[in-house]
């Protein structure tokens, strides 16, 4: 009888070790594993192919962080904790609903894998250079968090186009409003993608900033950044959705 006890909490042990390491494996999987999903390319926003291609409700099921614009380039989109907020041209933010669509998207489902310390105060280059020495390799893509007061960010945000779009370039470079905060706390949502990406994407750092309120944000052109903690999560897969419209189908790629 005592023998038989035994083997049955054996068995019983063996089960509970084995149920660990499968969601102890499930664990890190969910964590450093998840793909980063794309809507349409960086080459098409380049040319004026502003036309929505998915709705907020669509980006959501496929994450909960991320950055993008909306349909007709109406401002800077940011996605944090599931909920998405467009800072329009006056630098204001607001809600979005799931209804809106977005030309242009990059989202994932957010889980810290390691957390960077950086030292001292660094201009906008000094935080990309060394994020880039404490990356584990600069060949796969990651999603970056930063969360903080910040001594100082400069944002930008567009005014929505109208038919027939202009090219990218055109429309920052003439219309982008510019806004300068100080001593502002928020958070910076954003990607580090290989070069390889480059015309697919942005290569290298790309952020949007939200404020703690949720009231003003935009798309960060520079910064100082004392201390920062940065939070990274490597991303192993890549998934795009391409428009399904004729102004992609007909426009100029290269």
């Amino acid at each position: 009888m005592m023998i038989k006890i035994k083997w049955y909490l054996g068995i019983a042990v063996c089960l509970i070790v084995l149920a660990i390491s499968v969601l102890s494996a499930d664990s890190r999987s969910s964590h450093q594993a998840q793909p980063g999903f794309q809507v349409s390319t960086l080459g098409a926003l380049n040319v004026g192919v502003y036309q929505g291609v998915a709705t907020l409700a669509k980006l959501k099921q496929h994450g909960d962080f991320g950055l993008g614009t909306l349909e007709g380039l109406d401002g800077e989109m940011i996605m944090l904790n599931s909920k998405a907020y467009q800072v329009r041209v006056n630098g204001s933010a607001y809600p979005v609903a799931d209804k809106a669509k977005t030309p242009f998207s990059i989202v994932t489902f957010f889980h810290t894998a390691r957390s960077l310390q950086l030292k001292g105060q660094l201009t906008y280059q000094d935080l990309q250079q060394q994020l880039d020495k404490q990356l584990p390799t600069p060949n796969l893509p990651y999603a970056v968090r930063l969360q903080g007061t910040f001594p100082a960010l400069k944002v930008r945000s567009v005014p929505k186009q109208t038919l027939p779009y202009p090219p990218l370039k055109d429309v920052v470079s003439r219309q982008q409003r510019v806004f300068a905060l100080q001593n502002v706390r928020g958070t910076l949502v954003g990607f580090r993608l290989p070069q390889y990406f480059r015309g697919i994407n942005v290569a290298g750092y790309h952020f949007h900033f939200i404020t703690d309120d949720r009231k003003a944000g935009g798309h960060l052109l520079d910064g100082i950044f004392f201390k920062p903690v940065v939070d990274v999560q490597p991303l192993q897969d890549w998934k795009i959705q391409f428009p399904d419209n004729i102004a992609f189908e007909q426009a100029l790629l290269e």
